[in-house]
This record gives structure tokens, sequence and C-alpha cells, in this order.
């Protein structure tokens, strides 16, 4: 049925409440995991540097994603599921593109998510991958909300 899960992971304790249960959901039916970790590339420089900065700034953002995987990675074999990783690069694009892009490139049959669950006026002004992988999405998403 869910033969490849999707797992967008960015660190915090709501993606990793989506890893969770991914995993699970995993461990029941016996799917493949690909976590899947974003740098944002979008920086503004003001100024009329060299740019030196923000090569060791890029270079800092991908040297933490590879963190986070790793980090997930070691949560999810330790519940007995070893994921493959991965880690995109965006230059100022909508992470929820590049997870729905890796999805169809990789053939998911699910796609969890951790999720905030915001609502109102912290929706709007924060936005939402979340809300555009569901309306997107070509796959079942499941959505996992940190219990309170």
């Amino acid at each position: 049925m869910y033969g490849k899960i999707l797992v967008p992971i960015d660190g915090s304790e709501t993606s990793i409440v989506g890893l969770n249960e991914a995993v699970a959901i995993a461990k029941s039916l016996g799917s493949r995991i690909r976590l899947v970790h974003i740098v944002n590339e979008f920086i503004l420089d003001g100024t009329y540097s060299s740019g030196t900065y923000g090569e060791d700034l890029i270079e800092s953002l991908r040297d933490g994603g590879k963190a986070i995987l790793k980090k997930a990675e070691a949560a999810a074999t330790r519940q007995g599921v070893t994921p493959e990783c991965i880690l995109l690069e965006s230059i100022g694009g909508a992470a929820a593109d590049l997870i729905l892009a890796q999805a169809k490139e990789w053939a998911a049959d699910l796609i969890v998510m951790g999720t905030h669950g915001r609502r109102g006026l912290a929706r709007v002004v924060m936005g939402s991958d979340a809300e555009e992988v569901v309306r997107a999405a070509t796959v079942p998403v499941l959505l996992v909300r940190p219990l309170k």
C-alpha cells in the first residue's frame, strides 16, 4: 500500500513527530523511508561585499542540514527502520515545491509531515509548506501534529 514514504525533516520537534509516525507506518507495512531536508539559500545581501560571507553562510546551512538528517536517520534506525537521506538546495523557492518534486521523482506512495497546525493570521503570515503540499500532492499526505 505505502511502499515508499517521503518524510520532510527540518530539525524541529514537529518534524520529528512526523518522522516517528512515518517510522511506525513503515515498520507495520515494511515500507522504505526517504528523509529529505531542504537548505534554502535565499540570502539577501544589501552590501557590495565580495560574497565570501554569503558563501560561508551557505556552507554552514548545508552542514546544519546534514546534521539534521544524520540525527533523524539515527532516530529512525534506533526504531528499526533505516532510511535513505537526501539534502536538497533551493535558492528562494518554496520548500513545498521541492518536496512535491522529490515525491514525484522517487515515486513516493505517501508523504508524512509534521505540522504546527497554525490557523488564522499566524498561518497567513508564516505560510504553510504543509498546506501547499496537501493541495498539490498527487499521493496521500499525512499531517501529524505534536501532542500538547
